[in-house]
């Protein structure tokens, strides 16, 4: 397929992409790797009449200790995500989660924001952020402001990004020493989880929850029962407690909750 028609205009700082977005309004998407909205437009279910291209604002890639949190740039790319040894020392999860997503193409062109921005359920890094607890920086009009990740994903591909403003930062608590697993099922290595889990450990623990509903959710008890101890079938067996996942071609409701139980367990276990 072919997008329709737009008009293209590359932003070289953050201050220049967000004048392009308050001078287009509705009418502009921004652009960044390219993986989430360039399909959308391919199949026309996006048709935004400017593209705003966000990809050479190089002051938005970076991952800095910051004390207590690791920030990490919104442009920053996934391969860098999955490299970085600042991470891996830290907040292993996320590390480990970002050599998941697509292939070696899509992790080096794909970026943390625009995945976190794309808010797509079955996608594998809002898990991982809503189990380590981050917190997201916004800019727009009126300066910066921070959302909790529990806040930031809204409704099936929506987030608390508004049309003039975009995401800049994620500062994620440092989570060193602490005990986490990932799983994600799927039909062929490349292809969209059908459930997954991304669980943190630590006093206060998080388990994100991959294509459980129509926004990336926690999985709320379940993280009560491992921080009162409970042991991890237990745990698991709340995995689905107050989600509701969706029914498609790849597994019904029932088989997804099913699958939800065995992957915490194993996300647990490992």
């Amino acid at each position: 397929m072919i997008p329709a028609k737009f008009d293209y205009k590359p932003a070289q700082s953050k201050e220049e992409a967000l004048s392009l977005l308050a001078e287009y309004g509705d009418d502009a998407k921004l652009l960044a790797g390219g993986h989430s909205l360039l399909p959308l437009m391919k199949l026309r279910l996006a048709t935004p009449e400017v593209v705003v291209d966000i990809g050479s604002v190089d002051d938005l890639s970076y991952i800095t200790d910051k004390g207590d949190v690791i920030a990490i740039g919104a442009l920053t790319k996934h391969r860098q995500v999955e490299q970085s040894d600042i991470l891996k020392e830290h907040v292993p999860l996320l590390a480990h989660s970002a050599s998941h997503v697509g292939d070696p193409q899509v992790r080096n062109r794909g970026t943390i924001g625009g995945s976190l921005c794309h808010g797509d359920p079955a996608s594998d890094l809002p898990a991982a952020i809503l189990a380590t607890r981050a917190t997201l920086v916004i800019s727009g009009p009126s300066g910066d402001r921070t959302v909790t990740s529990d806040d930031f994903f809204t409704d099936f591909w929506e987030t608390e990004v508004k049309e003039d403003e975009l995401l800049t930062e994620i500062l994620i608590p440092k989570c060193t020493g602490e005990k986490w697993g990932f799983q994600k099922f799927n039909r062929r290595a490349q292809d969209w989880a059908i459930v997954g889990c991304a669980v943190q450990g630590g006093d206060n623990p998080g388990i994100g929850m991959v294509n459980m509903g129509s926004t990336p959710v926690r999985a709320a008890e379940a993280e009560n029962a491992l921080r009162s101890g409970s042991s991890s079938e237990e745990v698991a067996e709340l995995a689905d407690s107050g989600l509701t996942p969706p029914t498609d071609i790849h597994g019904n409701e029932s088989y997804r909750r099913h699958l939800a139980k065995i992957l915490v367990q194993r996300a647990l276990d490992n």
